[in-house]
């Protein structure tokens, strides 16, 4: 199959699916970045850092499936290793309900994405 007729082939459900949750989990980084900048940057650097990395992977991740990148499945196993770094690092401040929404949210697409990790795309 040529790179052209890849690209042309409607996405599968699960390709679909996987693309979705990774857009969700990008816009929880972001919002739970934004959070911690409202409340004075209380958060540790290093839970910014995987939250910066989690959202940059989420969002490239999701680019990559949509343009079929014949990388997109390394890419999803790559996602969903910064997906479960952040979704640690959010679970280090168990009383901010944002940091547990985004921990949730993270997890979510380590799943999704070790299962397109697996797959043929």
């Amino acid at each position: 199959m040529t790179q052209q007729s890849a690209t042309a082939a409607p996405m599968s459900k699960e390709m679909q699916d996987c693309v979705q949750t990774c857009m969700a989990c990008h816009s929880t980084c972001e919002e739970t970045m934004s959070s911690c900048l409202r409340m004075g940057g209380r958060a540790p650097a290093q839970v910014m850092g995987a939250l910066m990395d989690c959202a940059d992977m989420t969002r490239m991740c999701a680019d990559m499936m949509m343009r079929r990148s014949p990388l997109a499945a390394e890419m999803c196993a790559m996602c969903a290793t910064a997906c479960d770094l952040c979704a640690e690092a959010c679970m280090s401040m168990p009383d901010d309900a944002q940091m547990m929404r985004c921990a949730e949210s993270c997890r979510r697409c380590a799943e999704s994405c070790r299962a397109m990790a697996g797959a043929t795309m």
